[in-house]
């Protein structure tokens, strides 16, 4: 931001910010109207509960305030929980769809690992076949943990290779494997997040600076990289891998 002879922000600058704060809120309500319509559209249940608890909420506040005669007080409280938990009711409806379309394809998991919130350090493809499965890394305060997705019989000796790998470099620090899916001892994608954030903490963050830097030059040996997000169903694969394998 620019700033004047006295070395506060002039009045060009300051106008410029807020212009850009208008233009920034504006693009999220869109955004966020864009994700309603679609929602809406593909979830039945999305209005009427979203509906449901605005008004059951309301009649709530408003009839305990009857009793205390505050009904009229305590009615614009009610609007504003009911508010907050209708737009609650529409991010977990949105997520779960969101999960649900991704679940299964490839690059799932790499995409949940890169908008997870908090301290955590993520490599892509550390390790991978043809196939689309692969091996990413997870650096955190509870050490390393090599999250894979593809075939379960693919992947344990993936796993197995990058733990070792890993092992010689990390010490004693604690490497955690898991594998996303559905199956026996397979973390479902929607809870992989959850999983990680349940993992004890044992390391702290100058420890994590040390293994990054350890671990960096295996990022380069790792396997091909993974495609950005999920992979839309009905992909062609062929020329995935093709393109895979030439790298």
């Amino acid at each position: 931001m620019a700033a004047g002879k006295d070395g506060k922000p002039s009045k060009e600058a300051k106008s410029a910010a807020r212009a850009a704060r208008r233009q920034a809120s504006k693009e999220r309500r869109r955004q966020i109207w864009q994700a309603f319509q679609m929602q809406r559209k593909e979830d039945k249940l999305l209005l009427p509960l979203m509906i449901g608890a605005l008004v059951g909420i309301t009649v709530v506040a408003f009839l305990i305030g009857l009793l205390f005669h505050l009904q009229w007080a305590l009615l614009p409280f009610g609007l504003i929980v009911g508010g907050l938990v209708a737009f609650l009711i529409f991010g977990r409806r949105v997520q779960k769809s969101v999960y649900s379309k991704a679940d299964g394809q490839a690059g799932a998991a790499a995409w949940v690992l890169d908008n997870m919130r908090g301290k955590w350090r993520v490599t892509q493809g550390v390790a991978a076949t043809t196939q689309l499965d692969a091996v990413h890394r997870v650096i955190g305060l509870p050490g390393v943990v090599l999250v894979a997705e593809g075939s379960p019989q693919r992947l344990k000796s993936l796993l197995a290779q990058e733990k070792k790998k890993t092992s010689r470099l990390v010490g004693d620090t604690p490497i955690y494997d898991v594998i996303v899916g559905n199956g026996e001892n397979e973390v479902p994608l929607k809870n992989l997040e959850r999983y990680l954030t349940k993992l004890p903490r044992n390391i702290n963050d100058k420890r994590m600076d040390q293994i990054e830097s350890r671990l960096s030059a295996l990022a380069t040996r790792g396997g091909p990289p993974m495609p950005k997000g999920p992979l839309p169903a009905g992909a062609k694969m062929r020329s995935v891998q093709r393109t895979i394998r030439r790298r």
